[in-house]
């Protein structure tokens, strides 16, 4: 989901030739207008929700301006009205302003000064409507924060979360740090008949060879002096529910070969017992690194890597699914601010533009960190693009925003979207192709 730009004006004036002449001048601007003879008519159309911003004039037959602008304010309070007036009207124009108004200009004026009005009001009405946006995104629950999101990557991942529920194989899970592949484990577990039964994680990166055996296979009563009673081990305590072993990769030689004949043997043979237990297990494992060059460097014992993948999944990084950030951010928001005990803060254009920027390289952790400065108020105004980024990519991400935003607006509408950005067919797909955006993540689904 992107932030949307917004452009749309509602030109109320019963005064016809001076309605078409400003509407025309507002549209060489770039601004898409739609007018209206009467406040009546507006009313049909524009309302809460609206987005963009309203100009109308003060004196018009039936409901006057400020009568309208009255009843835009008790419609939605922060939709923004412009009020056009002549001399005479001016402490009428300034008595709307008061109650609720953004501004007004008095005639003659310059068509240049109404523009600069306007687009400062379709950028305080973006920053309003993200803000609704955040609060309604923020109350779904569907799914679990790091799996939120409708990008082409994250609605091909819940697919096969949910093909993998029940089916009896081991998982390898593929992705950056902080990524969320434990919470894709987890979905895995709680999507399936394993659900009510345990989900056993088990940090690989904090094993040592000292004391593996004990910890992953348990000890047996008597086993060392004054132990009294049978000790499960991490792997035992995931009986008949899911065993995930994260950042497998990183586990000492002697932990993997632990781990390899548990899992070809499916029991467990705890320090000081006779007989080995037999276990129903499902396993799903994470590795921090591309595991076929963990093997290579011999990180990763080879054998143990072909036990474990038999089905491997990738969870994509952020970067490549940018039009959740939005989403995404505002479920850590909130998350953040209820357990701070906060109001939930409303964005400013630096939140914004911050998240629209960034490539966010530390993924979901670094995203919900932010959104705990956020909650508390420890933002600052530090430039958002890594050290060694220049101008070249600046441009670059904001081109790739700009055509995510048309497509967002146009509904995947190539035809409409080649207008909107004046680009030929052609080199928007070259485009499109560069920054790895699909039309099809932006069309209406059914």
């Amino acid at each position: 989901m992107s932030f949307p730009v917004l452009d749309r004006v509602a030109l109320v004036e019963d005064d016809a030739p001076f309605r078409d002449a400003l509407a025309e001048r507002l549209e060489l601007a770039g601004l898409k207008v739609a007018t209206y003879v009467s406040a009546e008519a507006a009313l049909k159309v524009v309302g809460s929700g609206f987005e963009g911003v309203v100009v109308t004039d003060l004196r018009m037959p039936g409901m006057d301006g400020r009568q309208f602008a009255d009843r835009l304010t008790t419609l939605d309070p922060d939709l923004p009205v412009v009020l056009i007036t002549g001399h005479g009207d001016i402490a009428d124009a300034v008595e709307a302003m008061k109650r609720g108004a953004y501004d007004f200009l008095a005639k003659p004026f310059a068509p240049e000064r109404l523009i600069e009005t306007l687009r400062r009001a379709l950028e305080k009405r973006a920053l309003i409507l993200d803000n609704r946006r955040l609060a309604t995104l923020a109350a779904e629950t569907e799914q679990s924060i790091p799996l939120s999101g409708e990008s082409a990557a994250i609605v091909a991942l819940r697919g096969a979360i949910r093909q993998l529920a029940d089916a009896e194989v081991d998982v390898l899970i593929e992705g950056e740090t902080g990524s969320g592949k434990e919470a894709v484990a987890r979905a895995i577990h709680n999507a399936g008949r394993r659900r009510p039964k345990p989900f056993v994680a088990v940090t690989c990166a904090a094993l040592t060879e000292m004391g593996v055996e004990a910890q992953l296979m348990g000890q047996d009563v008597g086993y060392v002096s004054g132990i009294t009673r049978r000790r499960e081990g991490q792997v035992e305590q995931s009986h008949q529910g899911s065993l995930f072993l994260d950042e497998v990769d990183l586990a000492p030689r002697q932990a993997q070969l632990t781990l390899l004949r548990i899992l070809e043997e499916r029991e467990v043979l705890p320090l000081g017992a006779t007989e080995p237990r037999a276990l129903d297990l499902r396993v799903l494992a994470a590795t921090q690194n591309d595991p076929v060059e963990a093997v290579a460097r011999g990180d990763l014992r080879e054998d143990l890597y072909y036990r474990l993948n038999v089905v491997r999944l990738r969870v994509p990084p952020l970067r490549e699914r940018t039009d959740d950030v939005q989403m995404l951010f505002a479920r850590f928001l909130v998350r953040a601010s209820a357990r701070m005990g906060r109001p939930l803060p409303p964005i400013d254009h630096a939140v914004r533009r911050r998240l629209i920027e960034h490539d966010w390289p530390g993924n979901l952790r670094e995203l919900s960190n932010f959104a705990n400065q956020v909650a508390v108020g420890l933002t600052d105004s530090a430039p958002v693009s890594a050290p060694n980024d220049g101008l070249a990519q600046r441009v670059a991400r904001y081109e790739a925003e700009l055509i995510r935003e048309a497509l967002s607006h146009h509904r995947g509408d190539i035809r409409k979207v080649t207008a909107a950005l004046g680009l030929p067919r052609k080199t928007l797909y070259d485009k499109m192709a560069r920054h790895g955006i699909q039309p099809a993540d932006h069309r209406d689904r059914d």
